[in-house]
């Protein structure tokens, strides 16, 4: 065992934490959730509703990055808020986050790929 292992309280220590942060965890972990709704709406959108965008394979590529990215957030978004509510009852630091640099990234990609498809069109 390290000396970081030793400074974790068991399992038994865990305590429940102010039914504000809770709820906080929660409302983030809903948010994830609308925004992939969002994206999968968006994608279908593209796929579906604007023909005069772009070749049927540009619009295929687009309505499928965001499809794909809607997929990594909400596949993502449950674990991190277990993992945010386990740190919480444990009274450690609250763990990094991957997905925030995903979909940060994931939605420059999508808006940079649709600038340029409106810009050649």
């Amino acid at each position: 065992m390290t000396g970081d292992d030793d400074a974790r309280p068991p399992a038994s220590a865990e305590a429940e934490p102010d039914y504000r942060f809770t709820l906080a965890n929660e409302r983030t972990f809903l948010a994830w959730l609308r925004t992939a709704l969002g994206l999968v709406a968006g994608g279908v959108a593209i796929h579906q509703l604007v023909p005069g965008l772009a070749t049927d394979g540009a619009r295929t590529a687009l309505a499928t990055m965001c499809v794909g990215l809607a997929t990594m957030l909400a596949g993502l978004s449950y674990p991190r808020w277990r993992r945010v509510q386990r740190a919480m009852r444990r009274s450690e630091p609250l763990p990094r986050s991957v997905v925030l640099l995903v979909l940060a990234s994931g939605v420059l990609l999508i808006t940079a790929f649709a600038a340029v498809l409106i810009l050649t069109g």
